[in-house]
């Protein structure tokens, strides 16, 4: 156990920012559904365990969670859990299996993964069998950490039509309220990304702060800092200290002695070997030893704890006041891409305040004053270049035109049936819920990083195609048809059963694709 060491000023925040596209009746494997129950089963089951035990140990505010409405309505919809529990039954199939093979070592990989996954379907009965509302609930009464909401879909806000944006944002958060009962202040942007003006926005919904990149703020993170004149507080990503975990060329999890996510035993399914070398091709790679990667994980413990010490003493004498420094991650990152990441978040959060760091949510930073002067903010994101390229760049202008289309598309349509909208609509909601579908951010990143662009193409083009045919058959007066095409595509995009089209603002709200 380390020894307690002398203070430094200021205040670290970790924040982790939870979510995936709406994946639930499309596809399966290798891309869809496969990659949620992966992520539940790799991080986000771990990763509550520990926020839990550490609130049992009675620590409190330790970190700021993000969790996207988008991913909120899979972990809480009947077809997920349900299928969730069968993949689990799976996994721990495949491990018995591989258990019995007359190779020692593969056999003893099986008997691992065997007790993994037994952990694994008792920890789901009994915290997750219902959805994760209840658990997300108890994490907020604890006092564990501050929930972070965000807009519904996870839409790159900066390109959207500002009626749409703005709607995305206020049913997020009412999302938040219903599912938790806890409405947040916070939230992460989808993607960082902000436009000038976003900010009024923000304020309008109750927002009193949100993450940027560091970039955003010219690196210059060492405090929040107020947008403007809206009092809405940018908070910005540390680099130095956020890229010693993980960045796009290095860090922690790849390491030799770590579990290798990318090679797959071909026979079981299962991940049984380390990174072994970056060089190494997979079925060169060395087998997994737990307990080599143990000893590892307290060296990146002791590594993260000592960057974190100096670039508070770093910043605060820096800006002449004690500093805020901030790191964010991906919440998938810990157990899903790095197989290990739960057990050095625990280690971590656990040794901090020994170390003599002051740990607390972005809340907390605001209220205890780690706010500077007021600011107006670049157009950016948290991408490569840390500008729009990623999701306006050439290679994805087809999205670009293609989102335009489908959202002049459902507002000119929402807006001529406006004057009859007294009662709620089933056709105008799932015109809206397709086209919050079709904007998500994810299609472009997804063909613009290489990673399964084809599904992510399909995706995008298929609410596209719904959003079109539903609102022609109403365009056309054919209520009927329309009401089926509505009732049909709801069946696989049952997410935001709440969603009221009423409730989008009206055309003279805001100027065409501007702010108010």
């Amino acid at each position: 156990m380390s020894t307690p060491r002398d203070a430094v000023p200021g205040q670290f925040t970790l924040v982790l920012h939870s979510h995936l596209p709406w994946l639930a009746n499309h596809g399966r494997w290798p891309v869809g559904e496969e990659w949620l129950y992966q992520s539940w089963a790799a991080s986000y089951q771990p990763v509550f365990a520990v926020l839990r035990g550490l609130a049992d140990d009675g620590f409190t505010d330790v970190l700021s969670l993000g969790i996207t409405p988008v991913l909120a309505a899979q972990l809480d919809d009947p077809h997920c859990t349900s299928s969730m529990y069968e993949w689990l039954a799976n996994w721990q199939l495949r491990a018995m299996e591989l258990a019995t093979d007359r190779d020692r070592e593969r056999a003893a990989a099986g008997t691992a993964h065997f007790r993994a996954a037994g952990e694994a379907l008792a920890d789901f009965e009994q915290h997750w069998r219902h959805g994760a509302s209840p658990a997300i609930r108890a994490l907020q009464s604890s006092g564990i950490v501050e929930l972070l909401g965000g807009p519904l879909a996870h839409p790159f806000a900066p390109l959207l039509d500002a009626r749409v944006r703005q709607f995305s944002l206020t049913e997020g958060l009412a999302d938040a309220h219903r599912r938790w009962g806890h409405t947040p202040t916070g939230i992460w942007a989808p993607e960082c990304a902000f436009s000038p003006g976003m900010e009024d926005e923000y304020a309008s919904a109750g927002v009193s702060h949100f993450m940027v990149d560091g970039p955003t703020l010219h690196g210059d993170t060492a405090t929040g800092r107020p947008v403007g004149g809206s009092g809405v507080v940018a908070f910005g990503r540390d680099l130095t200290v956020s890229y010693r975990v993980w960045s796009p060329k290095s860090g922690y999890p790849g390491h030799a002695a770590y579990r290798d996510f990318h090679t797959y035993d071909h026979d079981s399914g299962l991940k049984l070997a380390r990174v072994t070398g970056r060089s190494v091709a997979g079925p060169d790679k060395a087998p997994y030893d737990p307990d080599r990667a143990d000893a590892v994980i307290d060296e990146h413990v002791d590594d993260f704890i000592a960057t974190v010490r100096a670039r508070l003493q770093e910043e605060s004498a820096r800006a002449g006041r004690p500093a805020h420094v901030v790191a964010a991650f991906d919440t998938e990152l810990f157990g899903h891409w790095w197989h290990e990441g739960p057990v050095w978040l625990d280690r971590v959060v656990r040794r901090l305040p020994a170390a003599g760091v002051t740990v607390g949510s972005l809340a907390t930073a605001r209220e205890r004053g780690f706010v500077g002067d007021p600011v107006d903010l670049p157009p950016s994101s948290w991408g490569s270049g840390k500008d729009w390229r990623v999701w306006a760049g050439p290679q994805v202008q087809h999205f670009v035109d293609l989102n335009s289309e489908v959202v002049d598309t459902a507002l000119t349509t929402l807006d001529k049936r406006r004057d009859r909208a007294t009662v709620r609509d089933r056709v105008n909601d799932q015109i809206l819920r397709e086209t919050l579908l079709t904007v998500a951010s994810d299609w472009p990143f997804m063909v613009s990083k290489d990673t399964a662009g084809g599904y992510a193409t399909d995706r995008a083009h298929k609410h596209a195609h719904a959003t079109r045919e539903i609102a022609d058959a109403a365009a056309r007066g054919r209520e009927p048809s329309a009401r089926a095409l509505a009732d049909g595509w709801f069946a696989p995009d049952n997410l935001f059963a709440d969603l009221d089209a009423r409730r989008l603002p009206g055309p003279g709200a805001y100027p065409k694709g501007g702010s108010r």
